[in-house]
């Protein structure tokens, strides 16, 4: 019986290769666009493989003790500062961006008039701000923050400026994700007697989670390869900022990938900004794949 299934089976899926083929053949059109985005597909893994092990080759062999020193100075070139001011970024950032971004989303799809004019100028704004270009957040970061403020080159001059990097991704990746959500669940639960604030955070919140991380991943990813806004705002000292609650903010501070172009600008440690990039592709790979297991037991609860 089993052969017998599979030779069914095998049959069945040539049956539909060889419709598959006649159709492309009646319709030239489409036979070119499958060729152009099988092309395009592999153009674009071979060019991340490709980039992926020339950084590995070239970075791997002089990954060693000095560069995890806990200082950083001439000799070492220490990366333990920048990845630890790395991830003091990442988490500031985040705590602030992501109430924003998800409060902001959360008016536009469930409190404003849809089809209103103000909804659609916050739509058209930001989805320009998702497109400019991050060297001119730098620019508004240095005159509003380092200059305006007098808060000089300082960490909280950098969180603030990828925090307003960031929002519009978050607004507009939750925005999405909360449309995604059919109206049905939100008319269940009004027919339940549950109110308008219970609706969002017991219904729609969690079904739209996956789409709202999706959207945080997102914004990691940039934050942690950001460096063109960090130079003008929190500027390039390769040290660990003091007590946060007594002026630490204030420090100067350098992130990881700052500290990889510090490295590859002087022209005299090109090796170490290999090994550098080596553990900036190694911290990327673990956030996204401790994202995604978050991402797949958020939908599983779900």
């Amino acid at each position: 019986m089993e052969k017998k299934k599979t030779k069914v089976q095998k049959s069945e899926n040539s049956t539909t290769l060889q419709n598959k083929i006649k159709e492309y053949l009646r319709k030239p059109g489409s036979l070119l666009m499958l060729i152009l985005i099988i092309l395009a597909i592999t153009f674009t893994v071979a060019m991340m493989l490709y980039l992926v092990i020339y950084i590995l080759i070239n970075g791997i062999p002089y990954i060693n003790a000095d560069l995890f020193a806990w200082e950083y100075d001439s000799n070492n070139v220490s990366m333990t500062p920048a990845i630890i001011n790395t991830i003091l970024m990442v988490a500031f950032t985040l705590i602030l961006a992501v109430p924003i971004g998800i409060a902001a989303a959360i008016y536009l799809v469930e409190y404003a008039k849809r089809g209103s004019k103000l909804v659609k100028v916050i739509r058209i704004t930001t989805e320009t701000l998702a497109g400019i270009p991050s060297i001119v957040f730098g620019l508004f970061g240095f005159l509003a923050f380092v200059i305006a403020l007098g808060w000089g080159f300082s960490m909280i001059a950098g969180i603030l400026t990828l925090t307003f990097m960031v929002l519009p991704t978050i607004i507009r990746t939750t925005e999405e994700a909360l449309l995604a959500v059919p109206d049905m669940y939100r008319e269940g639960s009004f027919g339940l007697g549950a109110g308008k604030i219970r609706t969002i955070f017991v219904i729609i919140l969690p079904s739209a989670a996956p789409g709202i991380l999706a959207g945080i991943i997102l914004s990691i990813g940039r934050i942690v390869g950001e460096s063109a806004a960090l130079i003008f705002t929190s500027g390039s000292v390769a040290e660990i900022p003091g007590n946060l609650f007594q002026g630490g903010f204030l420090d100067s501070t350098r992130t990881l990938a700052v500290h990889m172009y510090c490295l590859l600008s002087e022209g005299l440690y090109m090796n170490q900004a290999y090994a550098t990039a080596v553990i900036l592709l190694v911290i990327v790979l673990i956030i996204n794949w401790l994202s995604g297991l978050l991402a797949k037991k958020v939908g599983k609860e779900k």
